[in-house]
């Protein structure tokens, strides 16, 4: 196995040990023992288990952004390009609970780890810089309503997202509603969608 194959794998077990237990509660010995390898290994890759956690945040956060960058959102028309890219952060919050649960751990951190990762801000401006486009084009083309910042529209997307799994089981049991049925999921999707469209949207 190459050094990079295994890297990835420790970070693959890692996820879902931070993300279940978070990082008081993950145990160095058990993503060796997972991953087939060593404590002295993984600490050679990554120096400590609080290196090893901030390298997983690193790696969830560029996932999502990478994914959106990969799309090219901005070159859409503007109303298509703000549904796509709404929908992309729907369905990757939904796909990818790990991420979710990972931020709300780092939140009850305070943000103490996120802040010591090297380039993480301008990594996650990308987003921000996308939504600008969108919004420039969309007011210039006069459907979308002047004033908006993309801060307070990422902020909106994300939020509607994240609550679908964040909140997933005690909705279920306060309300008897499942999140997570292929119905359920595709309803929620398209309501977040038509929110922040009638939102965005100039009358």
């Amino acid at each position: 196995m190459t050094a990079l194959r295994t890297r990835e794998d420790i970070l693959d077990v890692a996820t879902q040990e931070f993300s279940e237990k978070g990082l008081a509660g993950a145990r160095i010995d058990e993503i060796a023992e997972k991953t087939h390898t060593s404590k002295r290994m993984i600490y050679y890759h990554f120096g400590s288990k609080d290196e090893l956690y901030r390298a997983v945040l690193e790696r969830a956060y560029s996932r999502i952004r990478d994914g959106e960058q990969a799309a090219h959102f901005e070159d859409m028309p503007p109303e298509q390009a703000l549904r796509a890219i709404i929908g992309h952060n729907f369905d990757y919050h939904f796909d990818h609970p790990e991420f979710v649960r990972l931020v709300m751990s780092e939140n009850v951190n305070k943000g103490e780890h996120i802040t010591q990762i090297p380039g993480m801000r301008e990594r996650n401006r990308t987003v921000i810089e996308a939504l600008g486009a969108i919004l420039r084009k969309g007011v210039e083309q006069g459907v979308f309503r002047d004033g908006i910042d993309p801060i307070d529209l990422h902020m909106t997307i994300s939020a509607l997202s994240f609550y679908n799994v964040s909140n997933r089981y005690t909705f279920l049991q306060n309300f008897g509603v499942d999140f997570s049925t292929p119905v359920s999921r595709a309803r929620r999707r398209v309501q977040i969608i038509d929110c922040v469209m009638g939102w965005v949207r100039k009358d």
